[in-house]
């Protein structure tokens, strides 16, 4: 590895990292997709009481749930097909020789890249298998929750709360699994050039947070979730 490819990697892995802890911390003061949908959680759990019979509210958890395993089972088949290059690195490193600008490759190289990708897919994996297993976390409190239409309870106030917590949880491992495909589409730009590995990190920043603080979804849903705000505000009475 030349000085340029450990540049890149340190790009690559600060860019993840620090976005992820910026995030984080950001939508704390800030409204974002993750806070405002956390939201309409904790309206949709507080709504569970007011029906005896939640086969809709189960459905919807399982729509969710099926998206979650579609990527689970899809990460499994991406793994086995980047095991199966570490018996082809030769004609890997011939086929990208062949790409005009592209950097030297040679066989140990390609296989820390391939290393790498394979790291990413599996962090992919737990984390998908993650929040299908607090996906039926929620399923089980929501079938422990009694009916109670109309309810001022505290005590019922706070269950739907931390429901809507573990299905908040539930949707953050899903979106980190979904962060490891768009960083594992970066580091794919790392067979091609360091340089180009660069770029592509960055951008993968920017596409994350122009998404997560910017785009017109969270528009639509802060605008939603303001038309719905004396309704709220008599669900959870203070």
């Amino acid at each position: 590895m030349t000085v340029l490819d450990y540049f890149a990697l340190f790009i690559f892995v600060a860019s993840w990292v620090g976005y992820t802890q910026f995030s984080r911390h950001k939508a704390k003061t800030t409204p974002c997709l993750s806070r405002c949908l956390h939201q309409t959680r904790i309206i949709w759990m507080r709504h569970v009481f007011d029906h005896d019979i939640r086969v809709s509210d189960a459905a919807m958890l399982s729509n969710l749930d099926r998206h979650v395993a579609f990527f689970a089972s899809s990460t499994m088949l991406v793994l086995a097909g980047v095991l199966t290059l570490f018996t082809q690195v030769d004609n890997v490193s011939s086929m990208l020789s062949a790409i005009p600008y592209a950097a030297e490759k040679t066989p140990i190289l390609i296989q820390i890249k391939l290393s790498l990708l394979v790291i990413i897919f599996v962090m992919a994996f737990f984390q998908f298998t993650w929040s299908m297993r607090q996906y039926g976390f929620v399923n089980i409190m929501m079938g422990a929750a009694p009916f109670e239409e109309g309810t001022k309870k505290q005590n019922l106030i706070d269950y739907a709360k931390q429901m809507a917590v573990v299905q908040d949880q539930a949707g953050h491992a899903y979106n980190y699994g979904l962060r490891s495909y768009y960083f594992a589409l970066a580091a794919l730009c790392w067979f091609f050039h360091p340089l180009l590995f660069i770029f592509s990190s960055l951008m993968v920043v920017y596409i994350l947070y122009y998404r997560e603080f910017k785009s017109r979804a969270l528009v639509a849903i802060k605008a939603a979730i303001n038309n719905l705000e004396d309704d709220f505000a008599d669900l959870f009475p203070h």
